[in-house]
């Protein structure tokens, strides 16, 4: 069979709801003609009409956060120490091993919306789908988020997983997971409204908070999972080398052989 290469990721684009409100890239296109400006100086005597077709090059300018787009996030996102006690990696510290190995993937759209995924929910998956976990295999969380992304309820969409579901892969070897959703964790917006109801701190972010036992990456903002078969396939995920970030975005693809 023909290798088959599936895309993965989300593009950066202006004016898509794919983060809260004020989190959003902004990108200002160049187009050739209005590059030109920019092109003369670098040649002087050059004119315009001298150029192929009047045409001078096209740029963009990028205002945006790490965390926008489909991206990998470092240990460091999540706190300032990994492994109980050792300095966390940034993104340009995360092993590139990590990034290139087997992919397996975890069908959760089923779960409501603000669902918190247990260790109990991993393993029933695992089971289903016939998979043992091996370590540094890539573990991708489909969820209902996956198919609203680019819509008004993506943000607030899709199920999350918690620490002990987090713990129950990283103890397994794993180190880079993944999600179609905004987040690792479920939504902030429901996950506000458990820690109103209860005041247990702990409840926040505790997916991501399970690195300050185990340190690994996670990938944000995957697309394109239902493609997906349950295994037999690889992840490619390197992030973009940003010294000291606590996160890069990556053009993740899924390989099939």
């Amino acid at each position: 069979m023909a290798r088959k290469l599936i895309d993965i990721s989300v593009p950066l684009q202006n004016d898509v709801p794919a983060d809260p409100p004020g989190g959003h890239p902004t990108i200002e296109y160049v187009d050739h003609q209005a590059g030109m400006k920019r092109m003369l100086p670098h040649f002087p005597g050059l004119k315009p009409e001298d150029l192929p077709d009047g045409q001078a090059w096209a740029v963009e300018r990028v205002t945006l956060s790490t965390h926008n787009g489909t991206h990998l996030d470092a240990p460091w996102h999540f706190h300032p120490t990994m492994n109980r006690g050792e300095r966390s990696w940034t993104i340009d510290e995360v092993p590139l091993e990590w990034c290139l190995q087997p992919g397996v993937k975890l069908d959760f759209r089923h779960f409501p919306d603000g669902y918190v995924a247990t260790a109990a929910d991993v393993e029933a998956e695992l089971k289903r789908i016939g998979h043992t976990l091996q370590p540094l295999n890539i573990v991708v969380v489909n969820t209902s988020a996956g198919l609203k992304y680019g819509q008004q309820d993506y943000v607030t969409s899709g199920c999350g997983m918690g620490h002990e579901a987090t713990m129950y892969l990283l103890e397994r070897g794993v180190r880079v997971t993944g999600i179609d959703g905004w987040s690792w964790d479920a939504p902030f917006v429901h996950t506000a409204k458990k820690y109103a109801e209860t005041g247990d701190a702990s409840l926040i972010w505790e997916g991501h908070k399970a690195g300050r036992h185990i340190g690994y990456s996670h990938i944000e903002k995957l697309y394109n999972l239902e493609l997906l078969p349950s295994t037999g396939f690889t992840v490619s995920c390197f992030p973009v080398k940003i010294e000291r970030a606590s996160a890069g975005w990556t053009r993740a693809i899924a390989i099939i052989d």
